[in-house]
């Protein structure tokens, strides 16, 4: 059974663009002169284009007629439509190509980390897609040390990741918000019955905390709240995600520490109260992570624009 060849085989000759676009003002206007001027060139160097362009294709595209007149031959009509195309999807080409360059089109790959779903990441994504719906956005979520990796690897190109970092890599990095911790208690909890704590009350609870390898900055800081206070939590439960924490603390398996932000998606099992005493070294932050070498156009307005969101909700 004989095979079709090669794809290289069948497409044809490399056709100029350039005598594309000649043939299709040709075959509007059918008079080399006029052609020629719309074309703002002289008459013979188009009639010789024409003929290397029929010479490529190998088949005459019009019947020549006196005073430069000129008449579509049945190829001629057949590739007028296929050439119309051509020029069409090559504009598009070139303005695909153009608007990712600008970061106003192409596919922009979005890390975040779970506690942007609690109202940070939906105002950001919303903010940029009104502005520049051209972009696709492809989101992922993951920790804070994935999504540094695959930013400096190229696999993403910008993220939304929680600070400090207990790590180092090539990534440059825009502050987008400060907050605190703010406790997390079990609703049924004696200490949810006060509108808000001082940190030696956590003292005696039991802990759900972050796992240090996964979540190195968000252990780090919670460690050092508790023992700026005095005391050495006891560790029950371990988790890597804030989502999952809170979803032990649901459970009854102990207190939290987690960014002031999740107290805005309120649970009815869930009590979050101020800490008034909470020190200010041992904040978080939030902040976008950009290649630090090659930065996409894209990222560098969703970085503006995550700045601007969080902004307008108060830091």
């Amino acid at each position: 059974m004989n095979q079709p060849p090669p794809l290289a085989e069948r497409a044809g000759p490399l056709l100029d663009l350039r005598r594309v676009r000649q043939f299709v003002v040709l075959a509007e206007t059918l008079n080399f002169r006029r052609a020629a001027e719309r074309l703002h060139m002289a008459q013979p160097p188009l009639s010789v284009s024409i003929q290397k362009l029929e010479s490529d294709i190998g088949a005459r595209l019009f019947e020549r007629g006196g005073a430069g007149g000129v008449a579509l031959t049945p190829s001629g009509h057949a590739a007028l439509a296929e050439a119309h195309r051509l020029l069409f999807h090559n504009g598009q080409f070139c303005e695909a190509a153009a608007a990712a360059a600008h970061g106003m089109g192409g596919a922009l790959r979005v890390g975040f980390v779970g506690s942007t779903t609690s109202g940070v990441l939906q105002r950001v994504v919303r903010l940029f897609r009104a502005e520049y719906p051209a972009v696709e956005l492809v989101l992922k979520e993951s920790t804070s040390v994935g999504i540094l990796e695959q930013v400096e690897s190229g696999a993403l190109d910008v993220g939304l990741v929680r600070t400090p970092l207990m790590v180092t890599a090539q990534v440059a990095l825009s502050s987008l918000l400060s907050e605190p911790f703010v406790a997390a208690l079990p609703a049924a909890n004696p200490l949810a019955r006060r509108p808000e704590l001082r940190m030696e009350e956590l003292a005696q609870e039991s802990f759900v905390f972050y796992g240090r390898a996964d979540a190195a900055g968000l252990h780090a800081m919670a460690m050092l709240a508790c023992q700026l206070a005095g005391f050495l939590p006891r560790v029950t439960q371990e988790a890597t995600q804030v989502q999952t924490i809170l979803s032990l603390v649901e459970s009854d398996l102990g207190v939290a520490l987690v960014p002031s932000i999740m107290q805005h998606t309120p649970n009815p099992r869930i009590a979050y109260r101020h800490i008034v005493d909470y020190p200010a070294a041992a904040g978080l932050g939030l902040a976008a992570a950009l290649s630090a070498d090659r930065p996409v156009p894209a990222a560098q307005r969703f970085r503006d624009i995550a700045a601007r969101a969080l902004d307008r909700h108060g830091r």
